[in-house]
């Protein structure tokens, strides 16, 4: 390495193909990636200084706020490395960006277009003002992601203020008439659009988030210059340095639905062929005083390098994984737009969706039907219909959006099976078990 190689942090506590894409970019752009994670990050205050290791020259921010039941943790985590290093999308924008009416609030008093949002603080005061919307209306949580906590209503469901610990508030349904659900994801970084796309619904939703199974289409270089702007400016008023802005056309023009600090990739790697990782990785290599290579951040872009990095921590043997560990039965919060309730879950390796009870989810106000999934029970090799329902599951401090399929398990005694959807996320140890009291008959 050159006397003026830089070393980038990457801040992530998760295993993301984004993390891992930037890393190996900063490392293929000729400086050296530091991976920081609970393995190998420590800050110490003593003798009137702070020391930070890995000591790292400027950080990219990749903290997830929207699937935590506890955001302002890793809000203060963040803040504390910012005063230490300069940082690519700072704590504050990144709450302002993830928070979708504080988000709201900065793009209109800036004279960018939303859809029209009516937050109420109660219950009353946002049924009061439903009719506003029309026959159907978006009622989403102020935190969410991938879809999750989004719901299409009608003149006829109760809201409530709050989705369990988190505000809700009511949108404008915006679309064309007729056509299949559509909106625009625009990837900025350093004011520079480098990828566009259109998100196409899947048949029987009205959401596009390609992790909902959207269909994808490259628009780089045909949206009109207007949009472009619109997405550079919303990423600056936010105060992001790389974001994924998410827009939508209705018959007065376009509009701005959301800013996203840690847009994913993959659909827009599927959709352009384009990676953003390299150019994420030269804004942070440049902003600390760096150079880069133009020509090679082209040719780098062309491939998502989501490999495992190189400057990936390795545990101790005598050190746990950060992976956390659920039994076979474990105590879960769930949510819906009408309340929360603490159950027992049962785990179900085999099953690719999580499975609710149909009396559980009325009890939360779990929904509405939004689609409905092919199933096959055991050897048969006929599949029927089964509904699904939006569903927020809390694990210990995470916290899952999952479209459970919903069913009658009265007769069983775990009214919530846990399945491949949400168990992909931690390790499970069969022999751990929390007692049911639920005294009805076995599965």
């Amino acid at each position: 390495m050159s006397s003026d190689t830089l070393s980038v942090g990457v801040l992530s506590l998760h295993n993301s193909k984004e993390t891992k894409a930037i890393l190996n970019a900063v490392e293929a752009l000729g400086h050296t990636p530091e991976w920081l994670r609970s393995e190998n990050t420590v800050v110490r205050f003593e003798d009137g200084q702070t020391t930070l290791t890995p000591d790292v020259d400027i950080i990219v921010n990749r903290l997830l706020l929207s699937n935590t039941d506890q955001p302002f943790e890793e809000l203060g985590l963040a803040q504390t490395l910012n005063e230490l290093r300069p940082m690519l999308n700072v704590p504050k924008a990144t709450a302002r960006a993830a928070h979708k009416t504080a988000a709201a609030s900065a793009l209109i008093q800036s004279g960018l277009p939303i859809p029209k949002t009516v937050l109420a603080l109660s219950d009353e005061q946002l049924n009061k003002v439903r009719e506003e919307f029309g026959s159907e209306a978006v009622y989403k949580t102020a935190l969410g992601t991938h879809g999750g906590g989004a719901w299409k209503v009608d003149l006829t469901d109760l809201l409530t203020a709050k989705v369990g610990k988190r505000r809700a508030f009511l949108q404008e349904f915006v679309g064309q008439l007729g056509e299949t659900p559509r909106d625009l994801r625009v990837y900025v970084v350093d004011d520079q659009v480098v990828g566009a796309m259109y998100r196409y619904a899947v048949e029987s939703d009205w959401r596009t988030n390609v992790a909902r199974g959207g269909s994808v289409e490259d628009v780089t270089d045909s949206i009109p210059e207007t949009v472009r702007n619109l997405a550079r400016q919303a990423t600056e008023i936010i105060g992001l340095d790389c974001a994924g802005v998410d827009l939508i056309e209705g018959r007065d023009g376009w509009y701005i639905l959301e800013v996203n600090p840690t847009a994913g990739f993959k659909g827009l790697y599927q959709a352009t062929g384009i990676s953003p990782a390299p150019y994420i990785a030269k804004q942070a290599i440049e902003t600390a005083g760096g150079n880069v290579d133009v020509e090679r951040v082209e040719r780098l872009s062309s491939t998502l390098d989501d490999s495992i990095p190189s400057c990936k921590p390795v545990s101790r043997p005598d050190v746990a994984d950060d992976t956390i560990t659920i039994g076979f039965t474990e105590e879960v919060v769930i949510r819906g737009t009408s309340g929360m309730k603490t159950v027992v879950a049962k785990s179900d390796s085999g099953a690719a969706r999580t499975s609710v009870d149909i009396e559980l989810a009325a009890d939360i106000g779990a929904g509405p039907i939004h689609t409905v999934s092919r199933v096959r029970s055991g050897s048969s090799k006929q599949s029927r219909s089964r509904p699904v329902v939006d569903l927020v599951v809390g694990i210990g401090g995470d916290q899952h959006t999952v479209a459970a399929n919903l069913e009658d398990r009265s007769h069983m005694n775990h009214r919530l099976l846990l399945g491949r959807d949400i168990l992909k996320n931690y390790t499970l140890d069969v022999s751990r078990r929390v007692e049911n009291h639920r005294e009805i008959a076995d599965e």
